[in-house]
Formats: C-alpha cells, sequence, structure tokens
C-alpha cells in the first residue's frame, strides 16, 4: 500500500553559511535521460548525512559531480564554499571518497595502497606512518599489511578501501555504500568509527542498508528519478507518513483465520495480512483500535502489539514497491 505524503520541505541547512556541502538547480542529463533534474540540497559542516533512493535515482551521478569526477548540465554545486566546476584540485585535496568499485593497487601491499595515497596528498612520512599504523589497526588489517589486495577477501578489501580514504584526514568524507561485503562485526566497527569521526568532518554517506541510515545519520534525504522527494531527521520522515497505525494481533491457538475474515470487512481496516497466527492490520487511525478489541472479543488473543513505524516503511511509501532494474 502506497502513503500519501505532503510536499517536500526545504533543503535542510537554514543557515547557508554553515553548509559544508550545496547544491541548487542541479542537472545532469545524458541525451533524453535525465539523471538529476533541478536537484536542491544543503549538508551541515560537521554532520553525518545520508542519501537514499533506489537503483537509478541519480545517487552516483550526484556523488560523481560532488567529487569533481563528472560536469553537471546545470546549475550548482560547492564543497566548502568551492565550487565542483572551477576548484577541482582544491576539491579533491580536501576530500575522501570510498566508491563502489575497489580501486586498489594490486601490485601494492595493503600498507604500500595507503603510502601511495598519503604521499599523493602530500603528507610527510612522520604524519602518515603512526595514522597508517592507526588506521590498519583500526580496520584489523594489521597483521595483513604486507600482503598483496588480492589474497584478501571481500570485505577486508572493503575495510582497505575505507583506511585509504581516511589517510589524509579529509575535511568532507564521500561514502558511497561502504559497508557492502562486510560481515555484521566489521560494520558494526566501521559505524562506531563513522560516529567518532562526527563533528570533525562531514560526512556524505548512501546505502542501501536503511538500518545503517537511521543509526548513523543526523539527516536523511531519499531521492528518486533525479528529484529530491523528502528530507529530515529519521523522527522527521517517520512522522510524515499518514494517520494509518499498524497492529499485530497474535492468537494462542486456532481462529485466526476466522478472525481475519471478521476483521477484514470492517471499514476502518485499510489493509490486514495473516502469517500462521498472526495477523497485521492497517487501521485509518489508533481510535480504530477500540472497534477492533470490541471485534475480537472472546478471541484467544495472546498480545496485540503496535508495530512503530520504520524507515523502510517511508522508503516503500516515496519510491514504491517495484524492483527496479
Amino acid at each position: 500500500m502506497r502513503l500519501p505524503l505532503p510536499a517536500v520541505p526545504s533543503t535542510g541547512c537554514s543557515d547557508m553559511s554553515t553548509a559544508s556541502i550545496t547544491v541548487h538547480s542541479l542537472t545532469k542529463s545524458y541525451g533524453d535521460l535525465t539523471a538529476l533534474d533541478s536537484f536542491d540540497l544543503a549538508v551541515e559542516q560537521g554532520s553525518i548525512f545520508g542519501l537514499l533512493g533506489p537503483n537509478g535515482a541519480g545517487k552516483t551521478t550526484l556523488i560523481r559531480i560532488l567529487t569533481t569526477l563528472m560536469r553537471q548540465s546545470g546549475g550548482d554545486a560547492s564543497i566548502e564554499g568551492l565550487d565542483t566546476r572551477h576548484a577541482g584540485r582544491a576539491i579533491r585535496s580536501m576530500i575522501g571518497v570510498v566508491s563502489q568499485e575497489n580501486s586498489l593497487d594490486r601490485y601494492l601491499t595493503a600498507r604500500e595502497n595507503l603510502e601511495l595515497h598519503a604521499r599523493l596528498h602530500g603528507m610527510e612520512r612522520r604524519v602518515y606512518a603512526p595514522r597508517i599504523d592507526e588506521l590498519l589497526a583500526l580496520m584489523g588489517l594489521s597483521g595483513r599489511q604486507k600482503d598483496f589486495p588480492d589474497t584478501f577477501s571481500g570485505g577486508m578489501q572493503r575495510r582497505l578501501v575505507i583506511a585509504r580514504a581516511l589517510v589524509h584526514q579529509p575535511v568532507v568524507l564521500f561514502l558511497d555504500e561502504p559497508t557492502t561485503g562486510l560481515d555484521p562485526q566489521s560494520r558494526r566497527a566501521v559505524w562506531e568509527y563513522i560516529r567518532s569521526l562526527a563533528g570533525s568532518m562531514t560526512i556524505f554517506l548512501t546505502t542501501h542498508y536503511l538500518e545503517e541510515a537511521e543509526q548513523l545519520c543526523d539527516r536523511i534525504a531519499i531521492m528518486d528519478h533525479g528529484r529530491l522527494i523528502a528530507i529530515g531527521s529519521t523522527q522527521e520522515l517517520k512522522d510524515r507518513l499518514s494517520g494509518a497505525t499498524v497492529y499485530e494481533i497474535e492468537f494462542t491457538g486456532e481462529g485466526a483465520d476466522r478472525y481475519a475474515g471478521i476483521l477484514g470487512a470492517m471499514p476502518c481496516v485499510l489493509d490486514i495480512k495473516r502469517v500462521d497466527n498472526k495477523i497485521t492490520v492497517t487501521l485509518e487511525c489508533w481510535e480504530c483500535l477500540s472497534e477492533i478489541v470490541t471485534a475480537l472479543g472472546g478471541a484467544p488473543i495472546r498480545r496485540i502489539s503496535l508495530q512503530e513505524r520504520t524507515l523502510e516503511d517511508v522508503f516503500i511509501s516515496l519510491t514504491g514497491e517495484k524492483v527496479r532494474e
């Protein structure tokens, strides 16, 4: 079921002087295809900002423009006040990027990959050597620092890519699905480190793990078809869902099938699903619960519980349930 939402709010950063990333009317076209359509955004300095969207929404195109790897067709974008079209070198010196692709040098050891990155950013050995030690330890790679990336698992390679992006202590860090392929322990370790960076640098995160965005991000934007369709904190986004309320009813024995029929015929029930001895009902509003309880009089019920709205509910209500290519 697709729930209606009100109009999209402002881009979020009330004081543009504190914005680390600003985007205004940004457009990118490939022939007849419009990847970004008059996109507006402002990301506050020192915040952890999440960008969500289905495949093909335009997330990667936006990041490529912000990281100066691609030029826009129209509109403006800036990092720390520097225009992405005219200050590419300066911007690249102050940002770190973890892209979806594995771009490690297979002919260098893990440590040599980090050292090369440090030297490319003009760091002196006395500065980058302890920094690399710290990052290798953080990512659990100290014991493998003399090995080549091709001998690493996919998760270990991902951790090395993240470490490399952090070597030069960037002002703005772009993380494009950074924990893809990581095991739960490694993912949690990366989360904790990202949290520890909050305030010291601006972090721009894209992810398909909605739990990750909910756990980490101060503010979240949802985009689709190249346009911004929602923005706010996790709670603000959840609060924007319509008044529909979802309850789960668990029965102690038989009878779920019978009562599913009774509840499904009630005008206040917008949607109903049954799995084994559990029924999930979507009501017009929470006040309808009294009618449900009356209809269930005498039923063998174990419990009735309110199902809290999730970020996934918001995402699906905005972008639909259809799988994208």
